[in-house]
């Protein structure tokens, strides 16, 4: 029996909760983020900004320049989560099978609910309504299959809209489909896909498991079924942290390296005081370093034994820093993250500090 998954995906989210707690918003374009005179970015805008061509992560800058009307404002995220907690309690009316990616999103898995005769498109708009009458914001959901197609459908009808693609039509709509259009491949990917001569998914079904394998590592099986329409991801409703990490970007760019290694070590105090926070320790660290002109680039290193002491990680950032091009290009951000995420050990004197060296 095939699956029925729902993708909601709410509507420029903390755009319109701003427009909606505040009516001298509402038909403007507005910028929810970075101001424009500083080094921010945009985290989301409504629909009005984005004719003008505005996007999330574009610099807030960039925004100015394309839509000089534009209202900037700063995020309010206690307003967003409670409009996320609102949004939630009404998916729980159908199914316990929710896996929430982000504040905006969320998959519902409803194979097994008795609701509205047992219709995912019934149960998809029923949501739809029910997220309006609640907080007079609006969803556009995708139903289908798997959750690859489900996001796909979802953004087809945007906003406010709903599609549904079949079993019968997975596969065909799947070799339709741009490259660039399919989740999880994301820049870097398609640019290299294009290069091999991939431009759809039918030229992706075309490739042997061997060649995606080959070219992309482990992630090729999963472009293997995708070109096919097969994903068999189970919605997750126990989803554990991959990663915690924290970044900064600068004012002005920056390209003195003992600078830069200072503020690596800042980073690196607040990222092992988050893993504290949570009893986990890591055992990969990942520093990430975006250039003046945007080149973003991240090194990583996985080790056997816990990341855990700030000495330590300074001197495996050291390592990795030495593969950059730091002191000889300006930089406008740096991020540590650490992943690869583990309970600490406990002991009976309490936990187990072990040295990354020892």
């Amino acid at each position: 029996m095939a699956r029925k998954i729902i993708h909601i995906d709410m509507d420029a989210f903390f755009a319109a909760v701003e427009q909606r707690d505040f009516p001298q918003y509402q038909g403007k374009p507005l910028v929810v983020g970075g101001m424009p005179d500083s080094r921010g970015v945009v985290s989301t805008c409504s629909y009005e900004a984005r004719k003008y061509g505005i996007h999330s992560a574009m610099p807030a800058a960039r925004a100015l320049q394309l839509c000089p009307q534009a209202i900037f404002v700063k995020p309010r995220f206690a307003a967003y989560q409670e409009a996320s907690r609102q949004i939630r309690e009404i998916f729980r009316q159908y199914t316990d099978l929710i896996e929430p990616p982000s504040l905006d999103e969320a998959y519902l898995d409803v194979s097994l609910a008795t609701a509205c005769r047992g219709s995912a498109m019934l149960i998809a708009e029923d949501i739809k309504r029910k997220i309006t009458a609640a907080t007079q914001l609006t969803a556009s959901a995708g139903v289908s299959y798997n959750k690859f197609l489900a996001k796909i459908a979802s953004d087809l009808n945007k906003p406010n809209g709903i599609h549904l693609i079949t079993p019968e039509q997975g596969p065909a709509f799947v070799e339709t489909l741009p490259i660039g259009r399919f989740h999880g491949i994301g820049r870097a990917t398609e640019a290299k896909m294009l290069a091999l001569g991939i431009k759809t998914g039918r030229d992706l079904k075309k490739c042997s498991r061997e060649l995606l394998l080959q070219q992309f590592g482990k992630v090729g099986n999963f472009y293997y079924h995708i070109a096919r329409g097969i994903d068999n991801r189970p919605v997750n409703n126990h989803r554990t942290r991959k990663s915690f990490g924290v970044e900064m970007t600068f004012q002005q760019d920056i390209d003195d390296p003992e600078l830069i290694t200072r503020h690596f070590q800042d980073l690196l105090n607040k990222a092992l005081n988050k893993l504290q926070q949570k009893k986990l320790v890591a055992r990969t660290i990942t520093i990430k370093i975006k250039y003046a002109n945007f080149d973003l680039i991240t090194r990583s290193r996985t080790l056997n034994s816990p990341l855990m002491t700030v000495t330590s990680c300074s001197r495996l950032v050291a390592d990795l820093l030495k593969k950059t091009e730091i002191g000889t290009r300006k930089i406008r951000l740096l991020g540590v993250a650490f992943s690869s995420l583990e309970e600490q050990v406990q002991s009976r004197s309490g936990v187990r500090q072990m040295d990354l060296f020892a």
